[in-house]
């Protein structure tokens, strides 16, 4: 196994259609034949860690994924897919089937990272990682949407039997910092645990690509979250410019390497193999502690909420 992570995760939330899909939350209708090359820009750069998760387009996204994962070595990947409560059947065996699910969607007998995707119910879910990582399925547990008494709890429950939490997945951007505010960034660096920041780039609206004048599509998820407030991005996204110009580099890199120095591990969405490469070369950017505090109180600033319908607030 190659365990060498990369600084970042590569995510395929946007791979697929359906249910939770790419068409209903990011407005994409994305083939294999369109997603190849990006898979395979990816395994170029070293960008090996992919994050799905089985209910992305009612399991279409991992299908996807999985279909260029069988035609590599699995020593070459590093797959984190997610639980989701809302999704699983009435069968005491619920997790158990849903990895299964995923392991044939992946073509993979094993999970490097494997979540929880949200704390619907901590004291159910939580137990029944125990069985899949005694018996080799999961390399590492994850919790994601969890907040800090959560993760302690589910940490509790994994250490009576040996085993912890070594991943946190929570929304984290320059526009969404609760969960550091909470201290789950600190709890994390000091435990050892990695925690993976996702909608690092707002699902776009943190690119620069976006404005009043080029707005997100209408009628999709981010569509109704972001567009009523691309105004107040505008000074934001001008000081991401600016920072960027001394390393050539787009707002979205600057927003990435901004989550790396916070020590993080950003998941980047990606669809064309440029933005494989621009994530890449984003995790070559050292900013200053001066860039780092100019672009959060520009952030904190805009004041647009970003938490989304699935989410609660980490404070």
């Amino acid at each position: 196994m190659n365990t060498k992570m990369p600084k970042i995760a590569l995510g395929a939330w946007s791979w697929g259609a359906g249910a939770a899909g790419g068409d209903q939350v990011f407005g994409n209708h994305l083939s294999e034949t369109e997603l190849k090359p990006v898979f395979d820009k990816a395994m170029e750069w070293g960008l090996n860690l992919w994050d799905t998760a089985a209910v992305y387009g009612e399991g279409s996204s991992e299908r996807i994924l999985g279909n260029f994962v069988k035609e590599v070595s699995r020593e070459d990947v590093i797959l984190s897919t997610k639980f989701t409560p809302q999704i699983a059947s009435d069968s005491p065996d619920a997790m158990q089937e849903m990895i299964d699910g995923s392991k044939g969607r992946l073509h993979a007998d094993v999970m490097d990272v494997y979540w929880i995707h949200n704390p619907m119910d901590v004291e159910r879910w939580t137990p029944d990682l125990i069985p899949l990582a005694k018996s080799g399925q999961i390399k590492a547990i994850g919790v994601s949407n969890h907040n800090l008494a959560q993760i302690k709890r589910a940490g509790e429950i994994l250490a009576a039997e040996g085993l912890k939490v070594s991943a946190v997945q929570n929304h984290y951007s320059l526009l969404h910092r609760s969960s550091e505010r909470a201290g789950i960034l600190d709890y994390c660096r000091e435990n050892g645990i990695t925690f993976y920041s996702y909608m690092v780039l707002e699902q776009g609206a943190l690119t620069g690509r976006y404005n009043e004048a080029n707005p997100f599509p209408a009628g999709t998820g981010r569509g109704e979250a972001y567009n009523p407030h691309l105004k107040k991005l505008e000074d934001l996204i001008d000081e991401m410019k600016t920072i960027g110009t001394r390393f050539d580099a787009s707002p979205a890199q600057i927003a990435t390497a901004w989550a790396i120095a916070k020590g993080t591990l950003p998941i980047i969405g990606v669809t064309k193999a440029r933005q494989v490469e621009e994530a890449a070369k984003a995790a070559r950017i050292e900013l200053t502690a001066e860039e780092i505090s100019r672009l959060e109180r520009l952030g904190d600033a805009a004041g647009v909420r970003t938490l989304r319908e699935w989410e609660k607030e980490m404070e």
